[in-house]
């Protein structure tokens, strides 16, 4: 088969690798239709986190069931599946708790697995991973292209607003205009928040933020925009939804969040720990942080529900679409921020 393959920074190849096969009971072998590149690829693109030279890359799986382990009693071959970007067991204790992301038996997409940026990929335990999708919707391509951002950022999105505390009627502050943020105002709308202020420094996504429900945006930089912020939410909302990972962004979010309220962050941490955290001024005004590594596999059901009767379409992150010859061409628009989020659709 054909898979992306990590080649160093600033380069990503696509070449001729081994198929995966069913080593395990609870093993099913999936054929790729759709995949994305994520804002998260960039960091081992760019040479700014460790990655294996050689190794396979993507973790937004959605295809074809083509074969299953003798104790998987979830999906058949044939089935229209999606899979988060995390595998997890669904019976573990943390599972359980829905913490997929803390599972046990937990794997990633990068191993000797396939890799979601490939023809296909297999997943160590199928039953706790695979979410089926209705046969009514298995080749209405409008739907699924909706449907695939559950496998990351939609779900994250989500993961930043149930943790940042909002709900019906509330006021909150997304901090980041890219994927991620931009399916934090979807999730913040469909909580029932009254006022969404997007934060970021692009206008065509913070334009796209309004369309999926911001009342307000704010394109400054630095102090100016952490002021702007608060003056939109009369001294500072108690529910902010961090969305970057990075220092400047942590800080922001922290320092514009009203005395009680609530960070929720979910942006992959880079520099925070060289920059610190400033722990003091959480304390001193009692401001919470909650959130981690999105535990994408706990939302999927009621967030698939959603998509399915149109009420969710997180479908317009994606602004390039590439088939897997181009996935190099998707790091790259990606990586010089011509595209928000790449959508791959693989060809057999």
């Amino acid at each position: 088969m054909r898979a992306a393959i990590y080649r160093g920074p600033g380069d990503i190849a696509v070449e001729d690798v081994s198929k995966p096969e069913i080593e395990s009971p609870t093993d099913a072998v999936v054929r790729v239709t759709h995949t994305a590149v994520c804002g998260s690829d960039l960091w081992f693109y760019r040479g700014e986190s460790d990655r294996e030279e050689g190794s396979p890359v993507g973790h937004e799986p959605m295809g074809i069931v083509e074969e299953v382990g003798e104790d998987v009693r979830s999906v058949d071959p044939g089935d229209r599946v999606f899979a988060p970007f995390k595998i997890s067991c669904g019976r573990c204790e943390f599972c359980r708790k829905g913490l997929h992301t803390s599972c046990v038996n937990g794997d990633s997409w990068g191993g000797d697995n396939g890799g979601a940026q490939g023809e296909f990929v297999r997943t160590t335990e199928a039953d706790g991973t695979l979410v089926r999708v209705p046969d009514r919707y298995a080749d209405d391509e409008a739907t699924l292209e909706a449907v695939l951002p559950l496998t990351d950022v939609m779900g994250t999105g989500h993961h930043a607003a149930v943790s940042a505390g909002v709900g019906e009627g509330d006021t909150c502050v997304v901090v980041g205009d890219g994927a991620v943020g931009l399916c934090g105002v979807l999730a913040a709308r469909r909580l029932g928040a009254e006022r969404i202020v997007a934060m970021g420094h692009h206008e065509d996504r913070l334009e796209l933020a309004e369309s999926f429900g911001a009342t307000e945006t704010v394109a400054a930089r630095g102090e100016e925009a952490v002021e702007r912020a608060r003056e939109l939410t009369y001294g500072g909302p108690r529910h902010v939804l961090e969305c970057v990972g990075a220092s400047s962004s942590m800080d922001a979010a922290i320092d514009l969040c009203r005395p009680g309220g609530t960070v929720g962050y979910v942006g992959v941490p880079h520099g925070v720990d060289e920059a610190g955290l400033d722990v003091f001024s959480m304390f001193q005004e009692n401001v919470t942080l909650r959130g981690g590594v999105a535990p994408v596999r706990a939302y999927a059901e009621e967030l698939l529900a959603d998509v399915l009767q149109g009420t969710l379409d997180p479908s317009p992150v994606f602004t390039k679409t590439v088939d897997l010859d181009g996935v190099p061409e998707g790091y790259r628009a990606m990586d010089e921020r011509e595209a928000i989020k790449v959508l791959v659709k693989v060809d057999h």
